[in-house]
């Protein structure tokens, strides 16, 4: 009896200095050789394949929960539910700033093997956790100790470098599209010169990139596509996302290799791996405060990987080499966004930078003269097909040539991509109607 009154009174003692703890398993704390892995979960029931994934990468040793409301939810479910030995699980109930920095707190971080960030309001984490001693432990936890963590819901939305921080309320895709500059659209993780630094944690291989959860309910697509392009706008930083659906899992070890989770297909459970084409290297069409979102380019602004979750994680895609990488299991997309509205259309060919490098782009496609008048000319190269987008990514001429010319003399004044098209080679390139 004695025991149980003291193991209810903590938690109120707890609360009363910014945070409640309730603990599950050996009191000793105990040391071991863990293995780096980020497990990034979409935000519904946990799947337990990825988290006994993760566990395993604790090698036994003390796993700490980190949430701002809510009570233990998870201390049985990592503890003994799913199989994998565990010294102890920890919850860290976290209410304040003084919560984040009491020293029972930062110990008990600083001595984890494991961490999880439950779901909740992202914007709790961020300004209790952030720019003080506990954003530190769980940066060293990560990039010294190399130690896995992982998150669900809000607890994955703070995981990448760039992030939606939510301070002023969650966003839909139609309202972030509708006009990208709204007081709701609020974005972190970025470190211009004019400006203190707003980065938070610093992930292996999620430092550039931006995540989203509940991808299908509701659909995010359009918000996540409207920070990616609030980035290249703002800051001309090519930013990548990765995005979950509910009930999948992104699981990524230190081969940087990201293996999703799911139960397709009997269910339809998707990762999304987000990158700007690396076609199109002018500026976004439009990207202003009160206006609809024009990012287009013809509809293929952005390359999307989308990927089904299955039960032992089989499929996946590389993300230490986002452009140049392997992936298996999944299909290309391309993602344009016109007028505020999100264009989604199957690609049966992916993403391709190392053409956007080659000769066949560098060398044989000059165009002449550019700015040009009437006749545009590409030089080296006969019989192709074109179109020519205009800065809302409108298409405005479409053809073939069986010569070198394309005429352009109708076009009003101003900056154009020329797409080209032969051989099975695309090709962008930017000319200016002058």
């Amino acid at each position: 009896m004695i025991k149980r009154l003291l193991l209810f009174l903590f938690p109120l003692l707890g609360f009363s200095q910014g945070y409640t703890s309730y603990f599950t398993g050996n009191p000793t704390n105990i040391t071991t050789t863990t293995q780096y892995g980020v497990c990034l979960m979409g935000g519904s029931t946990e799947n337990d394949n990825a988290m006994i994934w993760l566990l395993n990468k604790a090698n036994g040793g003390d796993v700490v929960v980190l949430r701002s409301t809510g009570s233990n939810g998870y201390n049985d479910y990592l503890y003994s539910d799913l199989g994998v030995t565990v010294n102890s699980v920890e919850t860290l109930v976290i209410t304040s700033v003084a919560g984040a920095t009491n020293p029972y707190v930062l110990d008990k971080v600083s001595k984890a093997e494991m961490i999880w960030f439950a779901g909740g309001d992202q914007w709790n984490y961020i300004s209790y956790f952030k720019d003080n001693a506990l954003e530190d432990l769980l940066n060293n936890h990560v990039n010294v100790k190399h130690a896995p963590i992982g998150g669900t819901s809000a607890g994955m939305a703070i995981l990448g470098g760039r992030y939606f921080s939510a301070q002023n309320g969650t966003v839909t895709s139609s309202q972030a599209m509708a006009n990208p500059y709204a007081y709701n659209v609020t974005l972190g993780g970025y470190s211009p010169i004019t400006l203190p630094s707003t980065t938070f944690l610093n992930v292996p291989f999620l430092g550039n990139v931006i995540t989203d959860t509940h991808y299908d309910n509701p659909d995010r697509r359009g918000r996540h596509a409207t920070f990616i392009a609030r980035y290249m706008a703002d800051y001309a930083a090519s930013v990548y996302g990765i995005a979950c659906n509910e009930y999948v899992a992104v699981c990524i070890g230190s081969d940087g290799i990201a293996h999703v989770y799911g139960d397709y297909p009997n269910y339809q459970e998707f990762a999304y791996f987000i990158q700007p084409h690396c076609s199109y290297t002018i500026s976004i069409e439009n990207c202003q405060s009160g206006q609809p979102l024009t990012w287009n380019f013809g509809g293929s602004a952005l390359k999307v990987y989308k990927v089904p979750g299955t039960m032992n994680g089989t499929n996946y895609f590389q993300v230490n080499n986002w452009e140049f990488g392997t992936h298996s299991g999944g299909s290309w997309e391309d993602w344009g966004i016109l007028n505020g509205v999100l264009n989604v259309t199957t690609s049966g060919i992916p993403i391709n930078c190392i053409l956007g490098n080659s000769d066949f782009e560098n060398k044989e496609l000059n165009l002449f003269p550019n700015p040009v008048d009437n006749n545009l000319y590409v030089e080296g190269l006969f019989n192709f097909e074109f179109e020519i987008y205009d800065s809302l990514g409108k298409n405005v001429i479409s053809g073939k040539s069986v010569v070198n010319e394309i005429e352009v003399s109708n076009l009003v004044k101003g900056i154009y991509l020329l797409k080209i098209t032969s051989e099975g080679k695309t090709i962008i390139k930017k000319f200016i109607k002058q």
